[in-house]
């Protein structure tokens, strides 16, 4: 159903977007990734090593509309189409209010929230003109649950996203384009440069199965939107909706 689609995906040097990269490979897909390091060059190379021929890598970021828009505009003269935005770029601390600087709040809405608005901005021509396309982001539970102790910063901005992408989910349906979120727990990822192989996350979710979660929601059916899909591990405590 995905092969021969074309996906870009921020936030592809590690972590989910990585693992997203690679499903997606594993699926035909052809692929435009892109990360503000050159690790996501990496990335590329070991898809490329697994036979996966059709990527594309950028270092941008997601919060400069010049960078964005001249990978938006690569990603089309390389494959003449966008069909799948996958918006994981983000990052966070947790922080108490009075420890936050300015500086931080906003590099952080500029990356989280900003980058989000940016990325699908510059890809809705392309899909419009097409009629069809799928646009997720990677959000959070938090977004939902306000349970984050010192994650103030980092609630706004998920907060943010699950607004914009509600409306935008309305605004884009009559193109045939379909906007939602997936909203993870605890993952097993580098989030705010934790250590990976702690003991603490050996019950939380792994980037695999978020990844997978995230293919299912590009799977369904064209008349199909799945507005929001919230996961957890059945060991994170979480209140009820």
């Amino acid at each position: 159903m995905l092969k021969d689609q074309v996906a870009i995906v921020t936030g592809a040097s590690r972590g989910i977007g990585r693992e997203v990269a690679f499903q997606l490979a594993a699926k035909g897909v052809k692929l435009s990734i892109l990360g503000s390091s050159e690790d996501v060059h990496n990335t590329r190379e070991d898809l490329k090593s697994e036979g996966h021929t059709d990527v594309l890598s950028f270092t941008a970021d997601v919060s400069n509309e010049n960078d964005v828009d001249h990978v938006v505009q690569a990603t089309s003269n390389a494959y003449g189409r966008i069909d799948i935005l996958i918006n994981n770029a983000g990052i966070g601390e947790s922080k108490p209010v009075e420890s936050v600087t300015v500086e931080e709040w906003r590099k952080t809405f500029d990356i989280n929230v900003q980058g989000v608005f940016l990325s699908s901005k510059s890809v809705l021509p392309f899909m419009r003109k097409q009629k069809s396309g799928t646009i997720l982001t990677v959000a959070s539970d938090v977004s939902r649950y306000t349970i984050s102790e010192n994650g103030s910063l980092y609630t706004a901005t998920k907060y943010a996203v699950q607004g914009f992408m509600g409306s935008l989910a309305q605004e884009v349906r009559s193109d045939g384009i379909r906007a939602g979120t997936i909203n993870p727990g605890k993952v097993e990822t580098y989030f705010a440069n934790s250590t990976q192989g702690d003991p603490q996350k050996s019950n939380w979710l792994k980037v695999e199965e978020v990844a997978q979660a995230i293919v299912y929601m590009l799977e369904a059916p064209k008349h199909m939107l799945i507005d929001e899909m919230h996961i957890h591990s059945i060991h994170q405590d979480y209140p009820r909706m």
